[in-house]
């Protein structure tokens, strides 16, 4: 989707749109606050067309807050969302992972916005249930009043409460304890993609936490693609050199800042084929979330638009 002041995927005009309109200046928060609801960038964009639809036809004159109504409108129209996407996620062939983000290095610099775009973080909202969600993006990630969450999700403020601290608990408990500053986190990639690049089984050994967990999704469309996740570093080196050893075509894997932290794009012929983000801890790589489904792939080309 294109910003409001020019045109939607269908190549509608939305005219109303200003250099001053409240849903152009909030627009990366709006954008953020539907994707870590949804962990998808398309259906975030989805929502905010829907959300700009709707706003277009409010009356100003009556908006004390654009911030907060604009959240409001957001979050509604995501929990609408979300109920779309169950079903299909029931059909979903393997693995399924949030689409992956481009984000601009100092997205880093906010550590609570970078955590809670990581990949490790968001695969954990999956386990809550949208209304979940929608009240801990809210609460923890950008600090909004328990009234207006209430309103968002149409609860008691108290009931809100309540529901925030379920999920900040739920979400604490499964969360990785990431305290690792960036000079670490950059010499870790570059051991791992120096030993990846060169086919150097101990070196990869050796950046690998000896119980890494590599998760792959590339929704059934990716031959030769691990459809479970495969776990312990000896299994994982395995995959990782075997499968490139069968290519016919230049391998290459370059760093790329993915969902606020460290990532690796994978380049096959010279084409994007996989983007990968890496969790880090205690100097070794722990987790490894792989997006190869490429429908999921067209936006890793930029940086994504977001903000708090």
């Amino acid at each position: 989707m294109s910003t409001p002041a020019g045109s939607d995927r269908n190549g509608a005009h939305l005219d109303r749109a200003d250099d001053h309109d409240p849903f152009l200046a909030h627009r990366n928060l709006l954008f953020t606050v539907a994707y870590e609801m949804l962990g998808s960038a398309a259906d975030a964009e989805d929502v905010l067309q829907e959300s700009w639809l709707r706003w277009a036809e409010v009356d100003r004159s009556t908006v004390r807050d654009p911030r907060a109504y604009l959240v409001r409108i957001v979050t509604r129209q995501s929990l609408n969302q979300m109920r779309t996407m169950s079903r299909r996620r029931e059909e979903y062939v393997g693995q399924w992972l949030p689409e992956p983000l481009l984000t601009a290095p100092d997205v880093a610099d906010d550590v609570v916005l970078a955590e809670s775009l990581s990949l490790a973080v968001l695969t954990v909202l999956e386990t809550l249930t949208p209304t979940e969600r929608a009240v801990f993006v809210l609460r923890e990630v950008f600090d909004v009043p328990y009234d207006e969450i209430a309103d968002a999700v149409d609860k008691e403020p108290a009931a809100v409460r309540q529901i925030a601290h379920r999920a900040k608990g739920h979400v604490s408990a499964r969360r990785p304890r990431i305290e690792v500053d960036a000079s670490e986190q950059d010499r870790v990639v570059e051991q791992f993609l120096s030993a990846l690049n060169t086919g150097d089984l101990q070196g990869l050994m050796d950046v690998l936490a000896p119980d890494v967990v590599a998760i792959t999704d590339s929704g059934g469309l990716v031959p030769g693609a691990a459809r479970r996740p495969l776990e312990g570093s000896e299994r994982l080196v395995a995959f990782l050199l075997g499968s490139i050893a069968k290519l016919k075509v230049a391998f290459a894997a370059k760093p790329m800042r993915v969902n606020g932290g460290p990532g690796v794009r994978i380049e096959v012929g010279g084409e994007l084929v996989s983007a990968v983000s890496l969790t880090i801890e205690h100097s070794r790589i722990t987790r490894i979330f792989s997006m190869a489904n490429p429908t999921k792939l067209g936006r890793i080309g930029e940086e994504a638009p977001l903000g708090r």
